[in-house]
Order: structure tokens, then sequence, then C-alpha cells
């Protein structure tokens, strides 16, 4: 991954989203507030989709929004752009409040700044494949020679070159998909937003978008939100990730604080089966090292996987040393390795935070790893109503 700044592109505070009858007379009331979903609705004929979340997204991040059916994950990225109007909260963007917009600066905010790839790709069926990427460009009022030297780039960029002539209906299903990737990174957004974009398409072609994601993101260091179900593809493209249940943020936090330090029952049941060793870093099994160890021993990075550092160690039967721009700053052993593996060594420094405080845990830019799916029948049944 690209390094992130601390510097925020979104800030997103005390966010609510509630369907029905009066609507902004939910958040407001702390009775109300704090029902749950079923009882709320009985009493008021509301939905509240989106409860009191509160995050930054930085600049040059992957941040990835994850949650079941019916979280409210789809509702929270289309409230970002006001695709969906905010019941209550502030949403800032580069210093703007975007509640605040006026419809010229929202269809600025969504045509230059803030661009959206959909799970459904919404291509022209009678346009070719250039033309389609050209679409943004031709709404902005770019030229069409300027905006189709502009596509043929792109096209390119996203491993289309030889397809430009083609129609929609000529392409696969992960064609399609790197066609509506495309046609948002022409208009050079500072934001991408993804919402579920790879969850219809087979597993082999997804794996393939998901790389490709990774590999854009290397390149350019965009700034990217990105929506799934799956928790597979966060661990895989997440810089911090924010799970979500029934409207709320249960714990936002890198892949290493989500698996290393989750903050409920309901967080546990999701990474239950994930390989802690190819997500967790050296960091979790790390302690102080004497003076013998400290200039002997095979060296790992400090963002090195706990699996790699076993590796590390297995070949030179000793303890590894941490070393950090030159200097070493731990060192780790066979013992502790597998206690991190087991669960049963302490993960110091993988503290995750929840959006209840409004913290944002810490930077992510360490290695991601892909994980099994959460066993969904052991985690309680979201609501279908918050959507």
């Amino acid at each position: 991954m690209t390094e992130v700044s601390n510097s925020p592109v979104f800030r997103v505070e005390g966010l609510w989203k509630v369907f029905g009858p009066k609507p902004e007379r939910v958040p407001v009331d702390p009775e109300l507030a704090a029902l749950p979903a079923a009882e709320l609705r009985s009493r008021t004929g509301c939905t509240a989709a989106v409860r009191d979340v509160s995050f930054d997204v930085r600049k040059g991040e992957v941040f990835v929004v994850m949650g079941l059916s019916g979280s409210g994950k789809s509702t929270l990225v289309r409230c970002l752009t006001r695709l969906i109007e905010p019941t209550a909260g502030s949403i800032v963007v580069d210093g703007e409040d975007v509640r605040a917009m006026d419809r010229a600066r929202l269809r600025e905010l969504r045509r230059h700044r803030a661009a959206m790839v959909f799970q459904h790709f919404g291509l022209l069926p009678h346009r070719t494949v250039l033309d389609n990427v050209a679409y943004g460009l031709e709404i902005q009022g770019v030229g069409k020679a300027e905006r189709r030297e502009r596509a043929r780039e792109i096209v390119a960029k996203v491993g289309l070159d030889g397809m430009e002539q083609r129609r929609p209906g000529q392409l696969s299903g992960g064609q399609q998909q790197r066609v509506g990737l495309a046609r948002a990174l022409a208009v050079d957004p500072e934001v991408l937003l993804f919402d579920e974009p790879f969850s219809a398409l087979d597993p082999l072609i997804r794996r393939d978008m998901q790389e490709e994601v990774v590999r854009l993101h290397r390149e350019e260091g965009r700034t990217m939100v990105f929506i799934t179900h799956d928790l597979n593809e966060a661990l895989k493209l997440g810089d911090r990730i924010a799970l979500m249940r029934d409207g709320r943020v249960v714990q936002l936090g890198t892949p290493e604080e989500i698996v290393g330090s989750p903050a409920d029952e309901y967080v546990r049941e999701f990474v239950r089966d994930v390989p802690r060793e190819q997500v967790l870093t050296v960091r979790s099994a790390m302690r102080r090292a004497s003076a013998d160890e400290a200039g002997s021993g095979p060296a790992v990075a400090p963002d090195a996987t706990v699996s790699e550092a076993i590796e590390a160690v297995a070949r030179a039967k000793a303890p590894a040393r941490v070393v950090d721009h030159g200097r070493c700053v731990g060192v780790v052993d066979s013992e502790a390795l597998l206690g991190v593996v087991a669960g049963t060594t302490g993960t110091t420094g993988t503290t995750g935070t929840t959006d209840a405080t409004g913290a944002t845990g810490t930077d992510g830019t360490g290695r991601h790893a892909a994980a099994p799916e959460p066993r969904k029948e052991a985690a309680p049944e979201p609501r279908k109503e918050a959507v």
C-alpha cells in the first residue's frame, strides 16, 4: 500500500440516516435514539439505517466499510455525496460542508472530486467501450479529441487495450466492471467510492479485480472508500476497516487491530477463522532484545507478518531481530510467535478503536491477507430493514 497521510479527505461526525415519518426526531431524542431497530419501527414507523457514525477518511488510504446485508454500509457511502440525504450529522470534504452544498456544488463534487463505482455497471449499451469511458468527460464539457485521448489512456490502464470499439454486450462481467472502473478514473477524482463493485462477479474474476484495485492504488495513491460484505476482501484491500452492525460502527481499525483485538463478541465471531499469522505483524509478538540477541540472528521488518517471522526463526533456529531503519527495536522467538497463532499471546499495539468514541484507530500500512468467510450461523442475524 502507498503512504497514507493523516490529513482527512472526508470527515464524518454523528451521521444519521432515518427512513420513515418525521425522521428528524429520532437523532435528537435520546430515548428514541437508543431503541433497538424493531422497537423503534414499532413505536415510530422509522428505520435508522445509519446510527451516529463518525470517522475520517485519510488522504491516500483505502478505507473499507464492511458489514453483513442490512448493516447500513451502502446507505452510508451514498450519504457521503448526498445521493441519499442524511437526517443528521456532518459530512466535510476538504474542509467544505457537504450538507450545505447547493445543487451546483454537489454536481461538482460528484463529477470531479468523488466518483462512484457501483455493483451494477450502468454502462450505455449503444456506446463503445471508449465512449462509455469518456462519458463523464463529455458531461464535463471536455472536447471530443481530448476526452477520447484520455479515455484511451485509462482503457489501457485497466487492461482493456484493444477492446475500445466493443460494446458492453460483447464483454464479460469482469470486463464490464473494468469499464465501470475506467469511467470513474477518467474524470481523475480525488476519491473513488466503491459500493460492493465485485459482489456479482465469479470468484476468480473477483480476485482479479481486487488485484486491479491494489495495483491502481499502489501506482496512483488515490483515496478509496470501499464497501463490502466480504471479510476476505476487506482484509486484502483495507488500510483501515469500519465494521458495521445495525447501522452502527462496532469497531474501526487496521486489519491487524480488527483481527488481533476484536472489540466485542460479534467482531470476534467474524474473525474467528482468520489465519492470524497472515494478518498480524511481528509487533504483536515482539519483546525487548538482550545485548546478545540484538547483534545476532535473522532480521525481519516491523511490518513482517507472523508467518514470515516463523519461517525466519525456523530456518535460523534462533530468535529473529526486528530491525527498523537499521536499528534493532526488539526480538521475536518461536514461543511468542506460536502463541500469536494460537491466540494465547497478547497483541500489543493492536488496540482497535470503536466508533462510539469517535476515535479512528492507527495508520494501517502493513501487509494484508485474505481470510475465510466468517461463520455466519454463529453471528447474530442482521436486521433487514437497514439497507
